[in-house]
């Protein structure tokens, strides 16, 4: 799983029948210490979450696997909500 910060919100006029009712976000991907880390990703968010929340995420074949249909096109999904981050010192 990968963390991310959502950072706002996609609009879509059509879509693919199994994504219909599903939000998207723009997901910007940060490393542990919460530093960007590439270019920002459009996701699927199916738990409800918010511009602003630190939430973590799957690529590929597995966040297809989120939607109710799992035979979807589906890229990137938004899996949970970050409370609290924990990096232990590395010395």
């Amino acid at each position: 799983m990968k963390l991310g910060k959502i950072t706002g919100r996609v609009v879509s006029t059509k879509k693919v029948e199994s994504f219909e009712g599903i939000k998207l976000m723009l997901v910007q991907p940060l490393d542990e210490n919460l530093e960007k880390l590439g270019d920002p990703i459009v996701a699927f968010d199916t738990i409800q979450a918010g511009v602003g929340d630190l939430v973590y995420y799957e690529t590929s074949k597995e966040a297809g696997r989120v939607l109710v249909n799992t035979m979807n096109p589906c890229d990137a999904a938004i899996m949970g909500i970050v409370d609290n981050l924990f990096v232990a010192d590395k010395k």
